[in-house]
């Protein structure tokens, strides 16, 4: 189990949902447990802040009582569904609260791994507010600047009994802790090889969402020829490609765009009509067709008639002699160094 801790307007529920993303794009079965979502089932509409008071006994029942509801879902999602790993999204901001989820982990022999998100730049948290809570079903309909003095009280509601990780008493805790968004990291007790892939990623993004664009490069003069691989440069209409990509771009008024080609011509050449700096990776280069560089795809199946019926039936781990598959790429890391940029980019 990953459980997150942290307040409110954190950034938990982002994180919950990228690093949902990532496992099971690499293969293991993951799946986000909201206790918000539960609590917005019971209760189907929202009022205020006064909902999360400590003192509200009724609300507290409810809220505990979603809580349960969750773990039981998270219980038959591993044992029904055979999940690898469950991701409660939950603020989890009291000791008692986590004791609770530990014995309810340790009962059933599950590895507990904690993800504190803590942040007390105002400005880091106003934005957060913005991007994620503005969205939020809570505040439908509901005016920005009242729906910003609400959640910042439901904010407070949380911090008079917020428990943070502690460094000491928690040190047989498996856990990671976030602050500012990235700035530092504090990690104990890594205990398995998927704990360790999420440590890793998780101190390769940024808690706020920037736009990344994807693009083709331009077609290329091996591209007219139907050829694989090369390193041809653009034909005429893989430069009126390029140029209406950078009218495109231009169009979305972007601050400091950054821009990441691979080694060959055709994707240099498409980024040069962008007019702003470059920078090339030769992880983003094609995959190396080996000793089919540069053959049409009627000649492989001519000449090698069962590397091509292979390439057919399984494209993502084919392997082409002396080259390589899309399976072993190194396009996984560029994910992952994109979302650590705090730049949009192309």
């Amino acid at each position: 189990m990953i459980v997150m801790v942290g307040l409110p307007a954190r950034g938990k529920t982002y994180i919950s949902k990228k690093l949902t993303r990532y496992l099971n794009w690499i293969g293991v079965p993951t799946k986000v447990f909201n206790v918000g979502q539960y609590r917005r089932e019971a209760v189907k509409t929202y009022k205020n802040f006064e909902f999360f008071k400590p003192d509200n006994e009724e609300a507290m029942r409810i809220r505990k009582a979603c809580a349960s509801a969750a773990l039981k879902d998270v219980s038959a999602y591993f044992t029904k569904e055979h999940g690898q790993v469950a991701v409660f999204d939950a603020t989890n901001t009291t000791r008692e609260r986590r004791a609770i989820i530990i014995s309810f982990a340790k009962e059933r022999g599950y590895k507990v791994f904690f993800v504190e998100s803590i942040c007390e730049d105002p400005e880091i948290i106003a934005e957060n507010i913005k991007q994620v809570k503005f969205g939020s079903p809570d505040y439908v309909d509901r005016d920005i600047d009242e729906a910003m003095e609400d959640f910042i009280q439901r904010i407070e509601c949380y911090r008079a009994n917020y428990m943070s990780i502690d460094d000491e008493k928690d040190r047989k805790l498996s856990y990671i802790k976030i602050f500012d968004v990235g700035s530092r990291y504090l990690v104990n007790r890594v205990q398995d090889h998927i704990q360790s892939r999420i440590v890793y990623y998780l101190m390769n993004i940024h808690v706020t969402p920037r736009s990344i664009y994807l693009s083709r490069h331009g077609e290329s003069e091996l591209n007219l020829s139907g050829r694989i691989g090369g390193d041809a440069g653009l034909s005429s209409r893989g430069q009126k490609y390029a140029n209406a990509l950078a009218t495109f771009m231009r169009g979305q008024t972007i601050k400091d765009l950054k821009v990441w080609t691979s080694h060959m011509k055709r994707t240099i050449q498409t980024a040069e009509a962008l007019g702003v700096q470059y920078e090339q990776w030769k992880a983003l280069n094609e995959i190396d067709a080996g000793v089919c560089e540069e053959m049409t795809y009627e000649e492989i199946q001519e000449n090698f008639p069962e590397e091509f019926a292979l390439r057919d039936q399984d494209k993502y781990r084919y392997r082409y002699p002396k080259g390589e598959a899309v399976k072993w790429s190194h396009f996984s890391s560029i994910l992952k160094q994109s979302t650590h940029t705090e730049k949009d980019q192309w």
